[in-house]
């Protein structure tokens, strides 16, 4: 058994003798002897089955084996610029002498009124040869609460009038939280056409409604602005963010000289399939309603918390 003792000798010195120390080379020592000295020097704690002699070298214990090295998480890298350019080409010829078009009539309009009669009769964009109706807007555009959609779906086009489907029950219920109905608040979308099968409109049909959204808002000189959906956020204001970035925040939007406060909330259709994400565009409608009253655009009514 192996005893572990402290002599007080140095390593490797004769006083690591027992019978040298006691001075008895003579007469050698008894294991019991041996055993007794041993705990006369404070030797009496086991810690072995087996001698082991300290002064011989013994081998280098194998190197350990290297833990396996975790693979590298992937780096985002920015998409190069000419992959931006392709991914967004130009507008073509046709494309631009068509914004330009958008653009003069949509400057002449003077009135709500003339602008609905100019969209009516605007033969540039290729969405309206499909659809039924021209969708302008819908509510109170005296109320200076504007909601800025994405684009009608199946049973807009239908009736001629934004958010009127399931989404626009939906909506109907979120401006009923904050206090507000359609005659206290004014409804319209980036584009006043259809896409088909409600896609994502291209970029170039959506710069085609664009001077015609633009002056909507002249015109309506809201004094806040509600965008719903990433669509209506990339187009209104330029971001390329995913709406879940820029909802929340306040952002701004300039009619004139004026910066009108803006805030991106998700839009109704989405909630339909993500319900969870409710909570989140409840948060956004109680920050957009403390800012109507303070705005002076809302009564209040009750607590919002």
């Amino acid at each position: 058994m192996g005893l572990r003792a402290w002599t007080g000798q140095p390593n490797g010195s004769r006083g690591d003798d027992p019978s040298l120390m006691l001075g008895v080379m003579s007469v050698p020592m008894t294991p019991l002897d041996t055993l007794a000295w041993l705990l006369e020097s404070g030797a009496d704690e086991s810690i072995g089955d087996t001698p082991i002699d300290r002064f011989t070298v013994r081998p280098a214990p194998p190197p350990a084996i290297a833990a396996a090295t975790p693979a590298a998480a992937p780096v985002y890298r920015a998409p190069a610029a000419s992959a931006l350019k392709s991914a967004s080409p130009l507008p073509t010829q046709a494309d631009s002498d068509t914004i330009a078009s958008a653009q003069a009539l949509a400057a002449a309009a003077t009135t709500l009124a003339e602008l609905k009669a100019a969209l009516e009769g605007f033969e540039g964009s290729a969405l309206k040869q499909n659809c039924t109706s021209t969708v302008f807007a819908d509510g109170n555009p005296a109320s200076r609460i504007l909601f800025i959609g994405e684009a009608p779906g199946a049973e807009e086009d239908r009736q001629g009038l934004p958010f009127v489907g399931r989404a626009g029950k939906l909506l109907d219920r979120m401006m009923a939280a904050i206090n507000l109905d359609r005659s206290s608040a004014y409804i319209t979308n980036v584009l006043n056409w259809r896409p088909p099968a409600n896609r994502d409109p291209s970029p170039e049909e959506a710069a085609i409604c664009l001077p015609f959204l633009r002056r909507h808002i002249e015109l309506t000189n809201p004094g806040i602005i509600i965008l719903l959906g990433a669509v209506a956020a990339r187009h209104v204001l330029g971001y390329t963010e995913g709406i879940m970035k820029l909802r929340g925040r306040w952002l701004e939007y300039r009619v004139g000289d004026v910066m009108v406060p803006v805030m991106a909330t998700l839009h109704p259709a989405y909630l339909l399939r993500q319900p969870a994400h409710k909570k989140l565009a409840w948060r956004d409608l109680q920050a957009a309603e403390q800012k109507m009253i303070t705005l002076g655009l809302l009564e209040k009514h009750g607590s919002i918390g």
